[in-house]
């Protein structure tokens, strides 16, 4: 099993990397792990309270669950990746079953920052972009999407998403084997990784 993880702030890209990636390799070939579905349960607070949590901040990810999932994926074991409601700040009750596959992309903005994780990786992708373009399309999404106002999404990218993207996310494009400037349809980087992936996986 070959796994790649693709990393970068919010708003970066990095579903549109996933996609071109997953567009290179047959159906039954690939799976997706999503950091999102790991945030923390937070049964124990109140909605008004689970609003004011810090979810980009590395202590709001389970990231011992999420290597427990990777290590049973790696194993040939099926596993039940939780799924996360942003509209109750909550996890569900919901799973989704995932099988193991040739090759496992690991998504999210955090997966850099936890060293037992990035060990996990075959592959390390950083989608790096714009600020100002990140914020424009974080406003979108949380609007369209999550059911946010714009002066709650911008409050947000003030006190939490900016700070926390340069102490937290930023950084770890260090740990990057490839760095994808997402200003562009960025054909170059996508045909090295699918090189990269076809000499493993064959």
């Amino acid at each position: 099993m070959l796994i790649i993880g693709i990393a970068g702030g919010t708003g970066s890209g990095k579903t549109t990397v996933v996609q071109q990636i997953i567009n290179e390799l047959p159906e039954a070939e690939v799976g997706v792990i999503s950091q999102d579905s790991y945030y923390r349960v937070n049964d124990n607070l109140s909605f008004e309270e689970r609003g004011l949590i810090n979810f980009d901040h590395p202590r709001a990810i389970d990231f011992e669950l999420l290597v427990q999932h990777l290590t049973a994926l790696k194993k040939g074991e099926i596993i039940e990746q939780p799924v996360y409601s942003f509209v109750t700040h909550n996890r569900t009750e919901d799973t989704v079953i995932t099988h193991p596959r040739k090759v496992m992309i690991v998504e999210g903005i955090l997966i850099l920052a936890n060293p037992e994780l990035r060990d996990m990786f075959d592959v390390k992708i950083f989608v790096h972009a714009d600020s100002d373009e990140r914020l424009i399309r974080r406003l979108k999404r949380d609007i369209a999407e999550r059911g946010r106002d714009m002066e709650e999404v911008l409050n947000r990218y003030q006190t939490t998403l900016k700070p926390m993207h340069q102490q937290f996310i930023e950084p770890t494009k260090a740990f990057a084997d490839i760095i994808i400037p997402n200003d562009k349809y960025n054909t170059v980087a996508i045909d090295v990784v699918r090189a990269v992936i076809n000499q493993r996986i064959t």
